[in-house]
């Protein structure tokens, strides 16, 4: 069973991230968003863009880099572990991405930050919050689920490369 150190910490994202940002994206998001795409992101006043640092997975930690705090506001060597995007419209939420880093999945990543982002979505007095996921995801589906998105419809070949259905998830809030 993998183990992990669990210091993860969180911070809104900025322009410094984007290169950790657009190695997640490389790996997990398909097709990937573009570094213009990102930084947009970050300026707007709807978003709630922010970056998990600090997972590490034990078999790869090193004692140089295993959850160091630095003068950056959290960052450490360990680089970026995932991310979260979440946009609000009027009383709705919408869950664009969240992804985590290939070495730190299955060490409370994703779950932390679902959890900073349905905060966020209550504290702004949000209703809902709604996002899509491939058919074929399944582990995303799960974390979803467990954070109460159930499913509501689906949308046919919603996505590219390759082209599949997604399954439309809400959750009242």
């Amino acid at each position: 069973m993998r183990t992990c150190d669990d210091m993860i910490r969180l911070t809104p994202a900025t322009e410094d991230d984007l290169p950790g940002i657009l190695e997640i994206e490389q790996e997990a998001i398909s097709p990937p968003w573009t570094h213009g795409a990102l930084l947009s992101e970050i300026y707007r006043d709807d978003s709630f863009f922010t970056v998990a640092y600090g997972a590490t997975a034990n078999s790869e930690k090193t004692t140089q880099s295993a959850g160091k705090e630095t003068k950056d506001g959290g960052r450490d060597s360990c680089g970026v572990s995932g991310f979260v995007i979440l946009r609000r419209m009027a009383d709705e939420g919408e869950l664009l991405q969240i992804a985590v880093n290939k070495t730190v999945r299955r060490c409370g990543v994703a779950d932390t930050l679902m959890e900073a982002a349905l905060r966020y979505s209550s504290e702004q007095a949000l209703k809902t919050v709604f996002l899509e996921a491939r058919r074929s995801n399944e582990a995303a589906i799960a974390l979803y689920k467990k954070h109460g998105f159930m499913p509501v419809s689906h949308r046919r070949d919603y996505y590219s490369s390759p082209a599949e259905d997604a399954i439309v998830l809400k959750k009242e809030l």
